[in-house]
């Protein structure tokens, strides 16, 4: 059992789920899936050894999904086609991350989640000057045009409709796997890292990378959730409040994502992931 706070059964319980609650709320804002803020406060306030707070969190990325996906499909905010093209490397990347997590050390894989937030937060600062600029129309794209990737959506901030069209998808691949492989190795959905590969990198707005990355962190999370188990990091007495918790946050946020604006929603992203890289590089710098 992992060591936590000098705390009776009932107080822990009910302290993980009203943190689950507000972390499903931001991941289903954020496409993040919840692990990205679950596991520094199991790990750094409870004390929870970081293996059992991966295997949660990788409960909690399937909780988030089932809680968000249905609403944004719904929405027509999430691009299915972009999301089963690129299920195929993230699924592959999830389950090698997940095999390859019973070989790393706690203190790296802390050092590798810090350093993965402060990319994907660099990366993110970068578009924010672009924000409120009409968006560039993107090259055509052989590939994106025959499996007839592009959309549009209803955004309810502007009150109009914003058709968009998809460029490099076979760069997207690529970056899915590396996503799919960090989702296996930290247990947080790696939506930390879909979200920039489709906006940045396949040109999708910040809105339909949020909702997309939200259907597809939990099959990705799903392709490695039996591994954990299997190798006994799922602990009942933390995953259950925690599923429970990043559900009914995650219904929650599915409600407001089409009411933020693009550039605060892109700020809240960059600010989550700064403070969460600082903490996760300082806890696997000192130890």
């Amino acid at each position: 059992m992992a060591a936590v706070l000098d705390a009776t059964p009932f107080n822990f319980v009910a302290i993980v789920l009203c943190i689950s609650i507000g972390a499903g709320l931001m991941g289903s804002l954020l496409g993040l899936g919840g692990g990205l803020i679950l596991i520094p406060v199991l790990t750094l306030v409870l004390k929870v050894d970081i293996r059992y707070a991966v295997g949660a969190s990788i409960v909690s990325v399937i909780a988030t999904s089932s809680g968000a996906a249905a609403a944004y499909v719904r929405d027509g905010l999430a691009n299915m086609r972009v999301a089963m093209f690129l299920e195929l490397a993230t699924v592959a990347g999830a389950v090698t991350g997940a095999m390859l997590a019973g070989m790393v050390s706690g203190r790296a894989l802390y050092f590798l989640f810090g350093s993965v937030m402060a990319y994907s937060a660099l990366a993110m600062l970068r578009k924010l000057r672009e924000d409120g600029r009409p968006r560039e129309e993107p090259p055509p794209d052989a590939l994106a045009d025959r499996l007839a990737l592009h959309g549009s959506y209803y955004d309810v901030s502007t009150g109009g409709e914003v058709a968009y069209r998809v460029h490099r998808p076979l760069v997207g691949l690529g970056l899915m796997y590396v996503a799919g492989t960090v989702s296996g190795l930290l247990g947080i959905g790696s939506g930390a890292l879909k979200v920039p590969a489709m906006d940045l990198a396949m040109g999708l707005p910040i809105k339909v990378s949020t909702a997309t990355s939200n259907f597809m962190i939990g099959v990705t999370a799903a392709a490695s959730a039996g591994i954990y188990f299997a190798r006994g990091d799922i602990d009942p007495f933390i995953a259950g409040p925690v599923c429970v918790g990043v559900t009914l946050g995650a219904f929650a946020g599915s409600r407001y994502l089409t009411k933020l604006k693009s550039g605060s929603l892109r700020r809240l992203f960059v600010a989550v992931l700064l403070w969460v890289s600082y903490e996760m590089l300082s806890k696997g710098i000192h130890g």
